[in-house]
């Protein structure tokens, strides 16, 4: 038996979130509008780097890892990741290895993920409306990603939208993700606006709590509760006419810290046990320095024993984030 991951809340740590770049290929109002600066090529991991640290948390107790950006398919090289981590999965010591992607580019990768053993996608996908996603992203061109979702689906993989609940915006939404979703048989997950960043406009000043938007879906649906779970924070429903599921993650209006099993590792190797709080371990300069196994292993159970009870987001309209990191350096 392999030794677990135990922080000092008695909180059992099993789901790491591995970003692979911060850049992306959308600019999303709420998370890299504006003055963007990217993280110098020098100091983000090579993926050689990124599996060797990966496999260590592997090794530590971690069952998932979640491959995230920015958008992780623009990272060069990153197929060579997956196939490197898969290994993991045919040895049975890692449950599961998945994704987060904006899926511009999922179509032309899909097929080799899915090779790899990745059997779960999660798709950014906050509108249908092909004029209000050109705004929100800045010019994406949503027909790729409802290629890439084809693809996906095609390729044998699950597919879970998530959408970010913009008060102004998911309001004139919502129905129709939802009925996007059911007609096709997936989840979706709507989340709340976190204060992260400096973006366009401020995140808190377009926070919506779910329950009012849940209350807005009811208008159409009648919703039951569940006590299911894929791992994450999502709480889910079930759509009593389709069977279908909604995930709410309520990072806010009903804060899930109690429950939290994730670890956050950036590109450049730092590790963020929360993401409300800017404290992080340079892994970094421990792999390229000292680059053994025992270090890296001491330095795991050192900063999950740190990590903190709970995040300190507010939600004041006009306040300033929270964090002036940008959602993109660790993807959410």
């Amino acid at each position: 038996m392999r030794p677990g991951l135990i922080d000092g809340f008695g909180r059992e740590i099993t789901y790491l979130r591995v970003s692979v770049t911060d850049r992306c290929n959308l600019r999303c109002s709420y998370c890299m509008a504006g003055e963007v600066s990217f993280s110098p090529r020098r100091d983000v991991l090579t993926i050689e780097e990124l599996e060797f640290l990966t496999s260590a948390f592997i090794a530590c107790g971690i069952r998932k890892v979640r491959i995230t950006g920015g958008e992780p398919l623009v990272r060069k090289g990153v197929m060579h990741l997956f196939q490197g981590l898969s290994r993991h999965l045919k040895s049975g010591i890692l449950d599961e290895l998945c994704m987060t992607t904006n899926g511009i580019l999922l179509a032309k990768y899909a097929s080799g993920l899915a090779e790899c053993g990745v059997r779960r996608l999660n798709v950014s996908l906050d509108t249908l409306d092909r004029d209000r996603f050109a705004e929100i992203t800045s010019g994406g061109d949503i027909d790729l990603v409802l290629k890439g979702i084809d693809a996906a689906r095609d390729a044998g993989m699950a597919v879970k939208l998530n959408a970010v609940a913009q008060k102004g915006y998911i309001e004139r939404d919502a129905e129709a993700l939802v009925q996007f979703a059911q007609d096709r048989h997936l989840d979706i997950t709507f989340i709340e606006t976190m204060p992260l960043g400096e973006v366009k406009s401020n995140c808190a000043d377009h926070y919506l709590p779910l329950g009012e938007l849940r209350q807005l879906i009811e208008r159409r649906w009648r919703l039951s509760d569940t006590d299911e779970s894929t791992g994450g924070p999502a709480r889910y429903v079930r759509v009593d006419d389709t069977g279908g599921r909604i995930g709410f993650i309520t990072a806010l209006s009903h804060c899930f810290c109690e429950s939290c099993n994730r670890l956050r590792l950036s590109a450049t190797g730092a590790l963020y046990t929360c993401l409300g709080h800017e404290d992080f371990t340079d892994f970094r300069a421990i792999i390229r320095q000292q680059g053994n196994v025992t270090s890296l292993e001491e330095a795991i159970h050192s900063a999950v024993a740190a990590k903190p009870k709970s995040h300190d987001f507010g939600t004041s309209p006009g306040r300033e984030p929270a964090l002036k990191r940008q959602m993109s350096v660790l993807g959410g």
